[in-house]
C-alpha cells in the first residue's frame, strides 16, 4: 500500500485510518498543492490531487471511500460497521456527509481566501464559510446526545467528519463552532493515532488574510 499525502490535506483521513488500524503502508509527502509546486505528481494522478492511494491493482482518489475501502477490505471493524450492523446507514451517511456536505464548502472559501484572493472571489468565499457553518446544524444536535457519530464508539465517521471540523481550524472557521461540536474535535484529536499521521509533513501554512 502507498500514499501520496499533503499535511494537513483531505489525505489525513486516509493516513489517520492507516494508523488507527495499525496497516503497513508506505507514504509518500508532497508539498500543497502538488499539481503546482511537484508537477511530476501529475504523471501518477492526473488529477493532481491528495490523496492518491495504491494497493495492488486498486487505485484511488477519494479521502473516504479509502477509509471505507480500508475497513472493508482489511477487516478493519474495529473503526468501522457491518452492513448488518442496525446503524450502518447512518454510519456511511455521516462518513460521506463529511465531504460531500462539509468539506465542498470549505474548498471554495480555502481557493478563494488564500490560493486565489481577489475582493471579488474572497466575497464568494465569505458565502461558502457561511455555508459550511450553517451545514454543521445536523452535527451540532446530534453532538448534544452523543459523544461519537454512530454506536456510541469511534468509527471512521468520525475520522471523516472530523477532518472536515480540523480543517476549519487552519480556515478560522472554527470560532463560530458550538461548545459541544469544538468539544468533540478536541476530544479526537487526543487520539495517538490521529497525532501521528497529523505530525507526517510539513505543517499546511496558510496565509493570513483579512476575511
Amino acid at each position: 500500500m502507498k500514499l501520496w499525502h499533503c499535511n494537513g490535506a483531505r489525505s489525513l483521513r486516509a493516513l489517520w485510518a492507516l494508523e488507527e488500524l495499525g496497516l503497513d503502508y508506505e507514504l509518500e509527502v508532497l508539498p500543497f498543492p502538488p499539481r503546482v509546486f511537484q508537477r511530476e505528481y501529475l504523471e501518477v494522478n492526473k488529477l493532481g490531487t491528495v490523496p492518491y492511494f495504491v494497493d495492488g491493482d486498486t487505485r484511488m482518489t477519494e479521502s473516504s471511500a479509502i477509509c471505507q475501502y480500508l475497513v472493508d477490505r482489511y477487516d478493519g471493524y474495529s473503526i468501522g460497521l457491518k452492513p448488518e450492523h442496525p446503524e450502518y446507514g447512518a454510519y456511511l451517511n455521516w462518513l460521506h456527509h463529511a465531504d460531500a456536505t462539509l468539506t465542498f464548502p470549505q474548498t471554495i472559501s480555502m481557493r478563494y481566501y488564500f490560493l486565489e484572493p481577489t475582493p471579488e472571489k474572497q466575497a464568494v468565499a465569505d458565502d461558502y464559510a457561511k455555508w459550511y457553518i450553517a451545514r454543521l446544524r445536523m452535527l451540532d444536535a446530534h453532538l448534544l446526545e452523543h459523544e461519537y457519530l454512530v454506536d456510541g464508539r469511534f468509527t471512521i465517521a468520525d475520522i471523516a467528519v472530523s477532518y472536515a471540523l480540523y480543517l476549519g481550524l487552519g480556515l478560522k472557521m472554527h470560532e463560530n463552532y458550538q461548545p459541544q461540536t469544538m468539544a468533540y474535535l478536541e476530544r479526537q484529536m487526543e487520539r495517538d493515532a490521529f497525532k501521528r499521521a497529523n505530525e507526517k509533513g510539513e505543517p499546511l501554512v496558510l496565509p493570513d488574510v483579512e476575511k
